[in-house]
């Protein structure tokens, strides 16, 4: 998942104007003092590449390490959809939107998204090993 800014009307990925470049979220150390009020718990030792762990997923957040940062690209593990929980309070916290790159749009808090079925995916293939 991507968390980029995007303008309010823009609610889709077909809404995206061609040659379209979102604005920053920030400043590192402003975005990583979200992030940090945001999800406390979040290990932010490496600011270029924090980490996160919930009960069943771990999720590791490609900040770089450039002074202004773009986009957040959120790694995902494990399973349960207490982790979508934490994505939209990060993304609320940046004041910014979702893109669900296993299903190439955007995704708002109680929507359906590409990770339900990323999960029976991989357990399918994996035989259940995540």
């Amino acid at each position: 998942m991507l968390l980029l800014r995007l303008p309010d009307e823009i609610t889709s990925v077909q809404d995206i104007p061609d040659g379209y470049s979102p604005p920053p979220l920030g400043r590192r150390r402003d975005v990583l003092a979200a992030v940090t009020r945001a999800v406390p718990a979040a290990d932010l030792s490496d600011p270029a590449w924090g980490e996160l762990l919930g009960p069943t997923w771990s999720m590791e957040l490609s900040i770089g390490s450039a002074d202004r940062v773009d986009t957040i690209m959120l790694h995902i593990r494990g399973s349960g959809d207490g982790v979508l929980t934490t994505v939209f309070r990060l993304a609320e916290a940046l004041s910014c939107k979702v893109l669900d790159c296993s299903e190439g749009d955007l995704i708002t808090p109680g929507e359906a998204s590409g990770w339900p079925g990323f999960q029976q995916y991989r357990d399918r293939v994996a035989g259940g090993v995540h």
